[in-house]
């Protein structure tokens, strides 16, 4: 599908941009990978696809523990959309297909 494959992130958060990997695979709607920043990676989870659209969540704990919730759009080699960062509130990314 169109969002398979290793993609490079720029989250936008109030500590300033942050730059992260991010690898996927879909398959009957579900989005599967991994998503990594600062040396360490995760698996994501709740992952879905529906045509263009994309959601996942993320557990990460550098800089400190947080679940992550994207929701986004993929348009070709171009993904953008918001991440969600609990009671912090939400925040524009955007990627670029690696």
């Amino acid at each position: 599908m169109a969002v398979d494959g290793d993609w490079n992130l720029t989250m936008t958060t109030p500590m300033g941009d942050r730059d992260a990997t991010l690898n996927l695979r879909s398959a009957s709607g579900v989005l599967t990978g991994t998503q990594g920043a600062d040396g360490n990676s995760a698996e994501i989870f709740d992952g879905a696809v529906n045509g263009n659209d994309v959601s996942w969540k993320v557990s990460i704990t550098v800089p400190m523990p947080l679940t992550l919730e994207f929701t986004g759009k993929v348009a070709g080699d171009s993904m953008s959309g918001e991440m969600g960062i609990g009671p912090m509130g939400s925040f524009p990314f955007t990627g670029k297909r690696a």
